[in-house]
């Protein structure tokens, strides 16, 4: 899961160091898949992984994947979005495509209004199997 967003001058080393890594990687990661790569570069506790993944997740830089217990970069070209943010996982291959849709967000806000629900953070996961390994399978 590559991208090619420009890594903001204000993040510490550890933020920029996790960041790339994210943004290197094919698949989401761990933080200790994180920090296991990371090791050459100065890294030696998850807690030094663990808060780099709290400040670029709070600044939509990163997004946690919670049925997987893992991260990857935003694929976002806008990046810091903090609305609905939807991830679509391959049970194959474990490609995650990311994706918001406005038309779901304002239903879900409609649908929370209605219902004096105060929304702080929504993340959607859809589980199944991507064009390519369908195609592979076929």
């Amino acid at each position: 899961m590559a991208h090619s967003h420009d890594i903001p001058t204000d993040l510490t080393r550890n933020q920029e160091l996790v960041l790339g890594t994210l943004t290197a990687s094919a698949g989401p990661l761990s933080a200790y898949d994180i920090l296991d790569k990371l090791r050459g570069d100065g890294l030696r506790a998850p807690l030094q992984v663990y808060r780099a993944l709290d400040k670029l997740v709070d600044r939509g830089l990163a997004h946690r994947l919670e049925s997987l217990n893992a991260f990857v970069a935003c694929a976002d070209m806008h990046c810091h979005r903090k609305g609905l943010i939807a991830f679509a996982i391959c049970e194959s291959c474990g490609k995650v495509d990311e994706f918001a849709d406005e038309v779901i967000e304002e239903r879900l806000g409609t649908w929370a209004r209605t219902g004096g629900f105060k929304v702080e953070r929504t993340t959607m996961e859809i589980r199944g199997r991507c064009a390519d390994c369908l195609a592979k399978a076929a």
